[in-house]
């Protein structure tokens, strides 16, 4: 292989991790806890987008008052969303990255 050819594909791997990474900013990903009674919304290079909490699913009998001994529950619900939509985040990053490089090995890339 010749010094023109490994340009070209440095180019076209270049090009492709731009095109991943437009597109993992402009998606979505989704954390869920307690049947969806929490939800949080990340891109898909794992920043925080939204949170939407349920009510209902945490209080059923007075979905309009959520009370203090519920607080503890409320939080830990929170982190294990937040948690699932990072990871979903990152798990989707890596394969885009991948498929990006062709599962070449990048040094200094997310993912890797």
């Amino acid at each position: 292989m010749n010094i023109m050819q490994i340009m070209k594909q440095a180019q076209n791997i270049q090009s492709k991790l731009k095109t991943a990474q437009s597109e993992l900013a402009s998606m979505e990903v989704v954390g869920e806890a307690a049947n969806g009674a929490v939800k949080i919304v990340c891109d898909g290079q794992g920043k925080f987008k939204s949170i939407k909490l349920t009510a209902e699913a945490i209080n059923p009998e007075n979905p309009s008052a959520v009370d203090a001994d519920s607080i503890e529950m409320l939080e830990d619900l929170i982190s294990t969303a937040m948690n699932q939509a990072a990871e979903k985040a990152s798990a989707e990053m890596e394969s885009r990255m991948k498929s990006a490089t062709g599962g070449l090995n990048i040094p200094g890339f997310p993912g890797f």
